[in-house]
């Protein structure tokens, strides 16, 4: 049974609006034509992040995501996400938005990576920017604007 599910590590995050966000981000799946199986959203802070960011993939600087793809089949979505929330509250005021934008964005950032979309270069990142943008129009049909 596909599921989306929440989780945080050494923070304390609730996460407002979560059957709409699952609703909204499943959808975004199947327009890409994905099938979601299962997909975990793990939110933490800085330090655990940047843990896992060392151990896992030898980068030794603080990130506000890290996808992992453990889909064993070809357009079958199977990942954990993690996401500082330190870094999207930062992010937010940034990029002057709401946190809550900021965490759909980088939601949605991290499974259009899922979906073949990178971020490394000019034209893939101006890309992935588009899809973001478009995914997050997708949201006024789920109520989540």
């Amino acid at each position: 049974m596909p599921a989306i599910s929440f989780f945080t590590e050494s923070v304390s995050y609730n996460l407002p609006q979560k059957l709409k966000i699952k609703k909204w981000i499943k959808a975004g799946i199947e327009k890409e034509g994905y099938k979601l199986q299962q997909l975990n959203f793990i939110f933490c802070s800085d330090e655990y992040l940047l843990g896992i960011n060392q151990q896992y993939l030898n980068h030794d600087t603080y990130t506000d995501i890290i996808t992992f793809d453990n889909s064993e089949e070809e357009k079958q979505i199977v990942s954990d996400i993690f996401i500082s929330i330190e870094r999207v509250k930062e992010n937010a005021k940034t990029f002057k938005t709401s946190e809550f934008d900021e965490v759909c964005r980088i939601m949605i950032h991290g499974t259009l990576h899922l979906l073949g979309y990178k971020d490394k270069g000019k034209a893939a990142k101006a890309l992935m920017t588009q899809k973001e943008d478009e995914h997050l129009g997708y949201r006024t049909e789920f109520g989540l604007v």
